[in-house]
């Protein structure tokens, strides 16, 4: 029990400020590209009391690293976003759907620029004080990077109301982009059944170990 307390706590912050900034990030470029929703709702804001949801940014994440899921998910409150209010809201919604994940591959490239630095000072740092701070400030460091990735991965599934879905419906022809957009009322529900399934571990296992590698390099480990 103890040592799931400690993985909780070390996780806790690296996954909570991936779904903040990556919710943060679909407002943001909505107000680059003419909609100012999320700004007036207060939504601008790196307070974790604006963003968290308890289903989706403590729920989740706990079933997960319960079950031992090969990747970890959550996600924050969704940013609200007025796709009426783009400039030209079928193309602008690309850029709003893609600022999420991109975060997250910043935040996770971030990441494994401070772990490296942390590693190369680490010989010049010991000391029993200093390795009691060190280890799991690189251990949460590490998980960054992982959950980052995860975050950006999963969001790029084409499926709605994911962000990769939404890439799908401003992408596409109108017609199909209709169409297509109405699979979003059961589009958490499929998820869930992917999940259960293990389904979507085959699509996103490969596809987050080309990231963690890119990242982190083959052999890089904590």
């Amino acid at each position: 029990m103890s040592s799931f307390i400690q993985q909780i706590s070390i996780m806790a912050i690296p996954l909570l400020l991936g779904v903040i900034l990556h919710e943060v990030a679909h407002g943001w470029v909505a107000g680059k590209f003419g909609d100012p929703t999320a700004r007036l709702s207060g939504r601008l804001t790196l307070n974790p009391i604006a963003h968290i949801d308890p289903f989706g940014s403590i729920l989740i994440p706990g079933i997960l690293i319960l079950s031992h899921a090969p990747f970890l998910f959550g996600y924050a409150k969704p940013v609200p976003v007025n796709f009426n209010n783009l400039r030209n809201p079928k193309k602008d919604m690309v850029w709003v759907a893609l600022a999420g994940p991109a975060t997250n591959l910043l935040l996770a490239l971030g990441c494994s620029a401070l772990l490296r630095i942390l590693m190369i000072a680490s010989p010049f740092l010991e000391s029993p004080f200093l390795s009691l701070v060190l280890q799991p400030l690189a251990k949460m460091i590490y998980l960054g990077v992982i959950i980052n990735v995860a975050l950006a991965v999963f969001n790029l599934i084409p499926i709605p109301p994911l962000d990769g879905g939404r890439i799908m419906v401003g992408i596409l022809p109108l017609q199909a982009a209709i169409n297509y957009s109405k699979v979003e009322p059961y589009g958490f529900f499929i998820l869930i059944g992917l999940l259960l399934t293990h389904i979507l571990d085959w699509f996103i296992s490969p596809i987050m170990v080309f990231f963690i590698q890119l990242f982190l390099g083959a052999s890089m480990s904590i």
